[in-house]
């Protein structure tokens, strides 16, 4: 079985990267499986995802070294990752488990290229869920007080676990901006709505009361701007006048568990770009 790469690239647009890359891949040795790319008139960047595959043995940092020339040809910001790792991800909670419990099935399922580490909580109530799929639980309490040490301890963890990705599956729990600013690109948050709508509490109920006649959810990157951060994945689901706010809240959980899904997915297949304020997804 041949080995295979992802390499992720984004650059001002200009003529030969896409020769660039197709070149440099084919003296290495390497076969491209599939390749996608983007050029944003508005911004004037490109973007490219390449699935490749190696013939021969090769070690990551060697193509990393060697495509080094390339990157800097063009002064591309870009990646090269093995397509069989799975990203290390920490899940954070509060008391809304369905998300949690919807990321945990799918990660025990291949149907998620992702290893839990850990999940992370302010309150104890999924500590029995968790244990359940044999991955480390981590109650991390958050005052006014506490909040600089709470932020404290889920950075060393980050560290400490080589974790790449941080997921907010309805985390309750405003983020300072110099924990945003450290894990930038790197935290997704769901948000119970098409944003910005309905924010607070009681969001469906909101929407209840405004006799909406569709209701999402939005996955998102975390900035410290709240809630206003790149958009990855958006989910709708169309509901009549005779639906109840309870209802509403039942069909709301399933849209916000298929949204983050997705966009959990697309990050740890590092389909998603970052292009400013919006991304790039090479779904």
């Amino acid at each position: 079985m041949t080995d295979q790469y992802v390499l992720t690239l984004s650059c001002p647009d200009k003529q030969g990267i896409v020769h660039a890359v197709s070149s440099y891949l084919f003296i290495t040795g390497c076969n491209i499986e599939d390749s996608q790319q983007f050029g944003d008139r508005d911004t004037g960047l490109f973007f490219m995802r390449v699935h490749f595959s190696a013939e021969a043995p090769v070690n990551v940092e060697k193509l990393r070294a060697s495509f080094a020339a390339v990157g800097d040809a063009f002064t591309m910001e870009w990646q090269i990752n093995r397509a069989d790792e799975r990203m290390r991800v920490v899940l954070m909670v509060s008391k809304f488990g369905h998300c949690l419990n919807d990321l945990l099935f799918r990660s025990r399922i291949g149907a998620l290229p992702v290893e839990i580490v850990a999940v992370v909580s302010n309150h104890t109530d999924f500590e029995e869920l968790v244990g359940s799929y044999g991955i480390p639980f981590r109650h991390i309490p958050v005052t006014k007080d506490t909040k600089p040490a709470a932020e404290a301890e889920l950075l060393e963890l980050v560290r400490q676990e080589n974790v790449e990705l941080v997921v907010l599956a309805r985390y309750m729990q405003v983020l300072s901006d110099d924990l945003c600013k450290q894990l930038s690109g790197r935290i997704i948050n769901i948000h119970h709505s098409f944003l910005p709508s309905f924010k607070g509490a009681k969001p469906y109920h909101q929407a209840h009361t405004r006799g909406v006649k569709l209701i999402g959810a939005t996955a998102h990157y975390v900035t410290a701007d709240l809630d206003e951060g790149p958009i990855i994945e958006q989910e709708v689901e169309r509901v009549g006048h005779e639906v109840t706010p309870d209802q509403l809240v039942a069909i709301g959980r399933d849209v916000e568990c298929q949204a983050l899904a997705r966009a959990v997915k697309w990050h740890a297949e590092r389909r998603i770009l970052l292009n400013g304020r919006r991304t790039v997804v090479f779904a």
